[in-house]
Order: C-alpha cells, then structure tokens, then sequence
C-alpha cells in the first residue's frame, strides 16, 4: 500500500508539472503596496474567478465570486486596484447541481481541511505593480500584473500575465494562470500527510474581471 502512495504521488506530480509550469505564476513574498493616482472603476458582481483542482482519478472545476472591488485608471492606463474574494461563494460547476458529492466536496473545500471559510470567509488581491508586455510570444496579452494574494492568514506576491482592455466607461481584465495552494498553507490534514500527496499542489485560476466608472 505504501508503494502504491507513492507511486501515485510520483504521477500526479509528474502530470501536473507537465500541463501547469508554463501558466505557473511566479511567487515571492508580500511587497509594499504604494499610493496609487487615478479615476475608480467598481468591479461589478458579473466577475469570478475560476479555477480547477485535480488528483489522480480526475479534476474539479468551479468558480467564486468577488464581493467588491476597484481598478483605478488614469490617462487610459490601468494604475492600481483590488478586490475581495467570497470564499463562501466557492461553487463547483463540473457535478449536477443536485448531485451529492457536490454539495459533499463543497462543503469539504470549505471546511478547515482547505479553505476554512468559518474562520476565513474572504480572501483578498491588492495590485503592486503593473508592466506593459513586452513578449511578442504572448499574444493576447497585454500587461504583467503583480500583487498580494490573501488566502486565509498567508499574502505573497504573485505575478502573471493578463489581457486589459479600457474604454471611457469600463475596464476589463483576463487572466489564466496557476498557482502552488500549499505556500498559502492550503493543505488536506498537513502537508505532510499521505492523502494531501495524491492532490495535484497546482491550482488553475482564471480571472474574469469587469469595472465600471460611476
């Protein structure tokens, strides 16, 4: 039995670092956040943020939503922002809505196993920094944002490539990346536990975010 474990813990790291590495967005520590100039656009409760988990025998994909937020903007250039996650709202979309095992992996995804919404009911990103990209190979993409993730009682930097666009009323902002859940402490029963192994520590995320000026 302990062969096997490991076995499919080998598997499952090995297929993650396969599909995931190239979207993985790079993480260090919390930075400073500066005094950010420029026009308030208020993130409106048509975005989410998407992700996908997986293990073994299959994945999970599901969405939540986001209970308010800013993007700032000044001279048609996105300057700053951030916005809060409702943990509470974390909903899977990839089992029937009246299915059990979806009520059962929500309700686990929030229990103190991962998430612990009782305890941590929002999570937070706050924009530290904001580049013009400058790759020709990404296309698409217009921007490298930097910022603070919150998850639970744990912030680092992350940064990753994203697709803004900007007109006199509205700003919207796309990305598709992933992230490593156990440097925010995200872990089944400790991360040293036999049963965390055999989940996929890759974590997919998409942003769909719309602002509008007031």
């Amino acid at each position: 039995m302990k062969k096997l474990i490991i076995i499919i813990a080998a598997a499952t790291i090995f297929v993650s670092c396969k599909s995931n590495n190239k979207n993985k967005a790079d993480t260090t520590e919390k930075q400073r956040v500066g005094v950010v100039d420029g026009v308030a656009y208020h993130v409106d409760s048509t975005s989410t943020i998407s992700w996908a988990g997986s293990k073994p025998m299959g994945k999970h994909t599901g969405i939540f939503k986001i209970k308010e937020g800013v993007l700032q903007v000044k001279d048609n250039t996105l300057t700053g922002g951030n916005f809060v996650i409702d943990i509470n709202s974390l909903n899977n979309v990839d089992l029937a809505a009246d299915a059990e095992n979806k009520s059962k992996l929500e309700g686990h995804l929030k229990s103190p196993d991962f998430f612990n919404v009782a305890k941590y009911p929002t999570a937070s990103f706050q924009i530290t920094a904001i580049a013009a990209n400058t790759d020709s190979t990404q296309k698409g993409i217009t921007h490298i944002i930097k910022g603070n993730l919150t998850l639970k009682d744990s912030t680092k930097n992350i940064s990753f490539p994203a697709r803004v666009t900007i007109d006199d009323k509205t700003v919207a902002a796309s990305a598709d990346f992933s992230i490593d859940r156990t440097q925010w402490g995200i872990s089944y029963k400790g991360p040293n536990n036999p049963q965390d192994w055999v989940i996929s520590k890759t974590v997919s995320i998409k942003l769909n975010i719309v602002a509008a000026k007031k």
